[in-house]
């Protein structure tokens, strides 16, 4: 079948929106229609790295209806309401293989395991989570990602409980899902780190019960300020090298002794390729660094997610603060670029 997509066709040009084709399933993968998919920082990752293969399909959370599926599949049915994500529901060892759909464009392979920048998307039936279909089909979109890996580096990753200190460094999507998640642990105080006021004011309305702006006073010392020696914990979600290596300092330090351990810096953001860390951090005062990489168990966590949201504690609907059609893709690459976006932004695919 053919179907409307953006393509990203070549290093540092405008995505391309056009019709791409779409074979039918094989045994192991499914065909749904979109009706959303977010907006997220990794798509501009591979567009500005010039190494990203090309051409190539992006996006990787959607909501989309069941249209086909291949036999080995039996989780799903044709009619389904299901969220696209890129975390496998069954739980690997290791990095994971993301193999190409078989799509392609103008007849070359496209590039891409879940692309859900199209109306159509083609994947493995493995990242692909079925959800009432009642479920709301466009905020629910961004459980597929931003909330998965913010909320999940908190609840799974670092194991928040009530009173925990927590610091979060950036509050786009991925943040306030940190941060909201945070807020439903019972942690305190909780700490949002920005250089834009406005995304600062509005992280408040999530749970944040302090702010510091990074770009007026040092966000370490402001942290240890506001929680007496260190946050427990501190959580990276932008991924820069000056972030990267905040996040460390700011936890509370330990030191000589079998349980005399420091806090824990989570580093959830994509990074670059090198930060400078103090090893004292590590030795002297027995403070931990992690990653946290789509911590998440998708098949109970995303009904999780979806009941909270209709229990009023998980605000999807206020996180989601712009749409935009398909062939807009490109303004809303560069709003997000440029910073314009308060928590996350959507492709509304049923938005005439």
């Amino acid at each position: 079948m053919d179907s409307k997509a953006a393509i990203h066709t070549k290093y540092g040009e405008k995505l391309t929106v056009g019709k791409i084709q779409i074979p039918d399933p094989k045994p192991d993968q499914v065909l749904l229609k979109l009706h959303s998919s977010g907006v997220c920082h990794s798509q501009l990752h591979q567009m500005h790295n010039p190494d990203s293969p090309t051409p190539s399909l992006l996006g990787h959370e959607g909501t989309g209806t069941v249209i086909a599926k291949g036999s080995d599949v039996t989780h799903l049915e044709e009619g389904d309401l299901a969220i696209i994500t890129w975390v496998n529901r069954t739980p690997v060892k290791g990095r994971p293989t993301y193999p190409s759909s078989g799509a392609t464009f103008n007849e070359a392979p496209l590039n891409g395991a879940t692309s859900t920048w199209g109306e159509n998307v083609l994947v493995r039936g493995g990242y692909v989570v079925k959800i009432p279909k009642h479920s709301d089909k466009y905020n629910s979109s961004i459980v597929g990602c931003a909330v998965l890996t913010g909320a999940g580096a908190v609840l799974h990753t670092a194991k928040v409980r009530p009173e925990d200190s927590v610091a979060i460094f950036g509050v786009g999507g991925v943040g306030l899902s940190s941060l909201i998640m945070a807020k439903i642990l019972q942690a305190y105080p909780i700490i949002a780190v920005d250089i834009s006021d406005e995304k600062l004011e509005f992280a408040k309305k999530f749970g944040a019960t302090h702010i510091v702006n990074s770009l007026k006073q040092d966000p370490i010392e402001a942290i240890h300020e506001i929680t007496s020696g260190g946050a427990d914990f501190a959580f990276d979600t932008i991924g820069l090298k000056i972030t990267n290596e905040q996040i460390l300092p700011s936890v509370r330090g330990g030191g000589s002794g079998a349980e005399n351990i420091g806090g824990m810096a989570v580093l959830v953001g994509m990074p670059g390729k090198e930060m400078t860390i103090d090893p004292g951090h590590f030795m002297f005062h027995q403070r931990q660094y992690r990653g946290s990489l789509g911590a998440t168990y998708p098949d109970k966590d995303f009904s999780m997610y979806l009941r909270l949201f209709e229990e009023g504690k998980f605000p999807l609907d206020k996180m989601v603060t712009k749409e935009y059609k398909l062939d807009d893709i490109n303004q809303a690459c560069d709003d997000l670029q440029n910073g314009k976006i308060s928590g996350r932004s959507i492709i509304n695919f049923d938005k005439k």
